[in-house]
């Protein structure tokens, strides 16, 4: 089992800081980042270090912590005012996860309901970071033991992105289904989209399954639709960034893989935690996120795909219809989408 992709140091020379692993480098190096300030850790999600929906909040959470940290005042007045600005650069990194906001105003709401002092209100919200990252885990593994009861001994599992280990604090959501159907002694093999433009399929979910021994095929973005003709995909389970009253919110492609999936009948399920809800909002009410170009353009700033001067469009989410999603698995089950809206509207 890999280590936890994000974690809170506390003792040693880096003490109070968050120690994460650094995804751009995968799966090529595998190394660790010290995040000690609110700032750096801004960086990391706008620029990918971490990413993936619970990750990303875990990293919300303890970027506020890192903040509480730097107060230099001596008010709690003026430390929530601190504590607000945090907020809001924090969730300007990267629009469209509803995790992050989620992780932010987690940690904000319990600095505002802690009584006491500064130094009191800091140690509450290290302590409630800290908490994010080990609900997470376990969150996951109840998702992953639900979503097992949707799995079929020798099913052949499509996935598109990273919603693994590597996605969140540990085990994974579209992932942990996956684990937990193997651990419950099914045979499965998963086969990963690469997911262009920045391969997450490939680089992320390759090497976690390869690194946990469960089997798994690398294709390009194009050959989904082939193979679920050809009848060599039974299910198809991937996460997501925001779910809102019609739609799943997930990386730019998802939507195409759900049409395909309707069109030859295959089942269409989304794992993730119910922080994933904002079931008040629709999908045209939600910003995706555009990112640089140069991600579209090249293969990591590497390879050049198409002439200097021609323009890209890089929309890093797309949306799908809850009519072509079958089901929803979070931590207390697995829902269509009615029974989801029964369920968590106006009581997330």
């Amino acid at each position: 089992m890999l280590e936890r992709t994000i974690s809170w140091i506390d003792d040693g020379p880096d003490k109070n800081a968050a120690k994460l692993i650094d995804q751009t480098k995968l799966p090529h190096e595998y190394t660790s980042i010290i995040v000690k300030t609110c700032d750096r850790m801004a960086r990391a999600i706008k620029i990918m270090e971490i990413r993936g929906a619970p990750a990303i909040g875990a990293a919300a959470a303890m970027g506020m912590a890192l903040a509480a940290l730097e107060f230099k005042g001596t008010t709690r007045k003026d430390l929530l005012a601190h504590l607000e600005k945090a907020k809001a650069f924090l969730d300007s990194q990267r629009p469209t996860a509803v995790n992050l906001m989620w992780g932010t105003k987690r940690l904000l709401d319990k600095a505002i309901a802690t009584g006491g002092t500064v130094e009191d209100v800091v140690k509450a919200m290290i302590t409630d970071a800290k908490a994010v990252a080990d609900e997470d885990v376990e969150i996951n593994k109840r998702i992953g033991k639900h979503g097992n009861t949707v799995i079929a001994n020798g099913d052949t599992i499509l996935t598109h992105c990273n919603a693994g280990a590597l996605a969140c604090v540990g085990y994974g959501t579209a992932l942990g289904v996956v684990r937990g159907a193997v651990e419950a002694g099914k045979k499965i093999h998963v086969i990963s989209d690469e997911t262009r433009p920045r391969l997450q399929g490939a680089s992320l979910t390759c090497w976690e399954l390869k690194q946990d021994n469960i089997p798994v095929t690398h294709i390009a973005d194009t050959e989904a639709g082939l193979l679920m003709r050809l009848g060599k995909i039974q299910k198809i389970v991937v996460g997501a960034d925001r779910i809102v009253s019609d739609g799943v919110f997930n990386k730019t492609g998802t939507y195409q893989v759900a049409i395909m999936a309707k069109y030859h009948g295959i089942p269409f399920y989304v794992a993730a935690p119910v922080s994933t809800l904002d079931l008040e909002r629709k999908i045209d009410d939600i910003e995706i996120e555009q990112r640089d170009e140069w991600e579209v353009k090249t293969v990591y700033q590497k390879v050049k795909l198409s002439p200097d001067g021609v323009p890209a469009i890089n929309y890093a989410f797309d949306a799908t219809p809850m009519d072509l999603v079958t089901g929803i698995i979070t931590q207390d089950g697995v829902f269509n989408p009615k029974e989801l809206l029964e369920r968590y509207h106006r009581k997330k």
